[in-house]
């Protein structure tokens, strides 16, 4: 048996890759410099400024985005890395026409946040968590929202939010199943 050889990367002279990917649904090609982060082509060459910045170290969650439906730092991670893959910004969460999609309505209406600065990655976080879990209990929302860091809201609202989004989760499902409609309508 042989081992096929690993294509090398073609980094054209002015040191730029071309890397393709689905951002919030939509095929995106472009060149990067190989020392791009994800988050700084996502804020400065597509102009989706909803991914923060904040340590640049991958600690306070700002940045996160969801890669192939995985929260990950898009400070950390070099643009070139994430050629081939889906990904998920806090513009992707909203309605297609731009409104407020219903995880985010469910942290406005619960005030979830103050400054929102954290919103992006509590947000994406949040939304992974539930694509897994649509059900998590109270300290598995803790242990997720755990590398997200807020200074404004000491989290309790940040947790209240993530559990009316659940209850207004099951609440749509059981209405859209047909079992509830009957029972109002008797």
């Amino acid at each position: 048996m042989t081992d096929t050889p690993t294509p090398a990367l073609r980094v054209d002279p002015g040191g730029r890759i071309g890397v393709s990917m689905t951002v919030n649904g939509t095929a995106i090609s472009t060149d990067v410099e190989v020392r791009r982060t994800l988050a700084d082509v996502l804020r400065d060459d597509l102009d989706l400024t909803g991914t923060h910045v904040g340590c640049e170290h991958g600690v306070c969650g700002a940045c996160t985005v969801a890669v192939d439906g995985q929260p990950v730092r898009a400070c950390l991670l070099l643009a070139v890395q994430v050629d081939g893959t889906e990904i998920t910004t806090i513009e992707g969460l909203a309605n297609p026409d731009g409104s407020l999609g219903p995880l985010q309505q469910a942290f406005h209406d619960a005030h979830g946040f103050q400054c929102a600065f954290c919103a992006p990655g509590v947000l994406i976080t949040t939304a992974s968590l539930l694509e897994t879990n649509p059900t998590p209990t109270r300290d598995e929302i803790k242990a997720e929202l755990s590398g997200n860091l807020c200074r404004c809201t000491g989290y309790h609202s940040i947790i209240e939010s993530v559990e009316t989004a659940v209850r207004l989760t099951a609440a749509g499902a059981k209405s859209t199943d047909g079992g509830d409609e009957e029972a109002s309508n008797a």
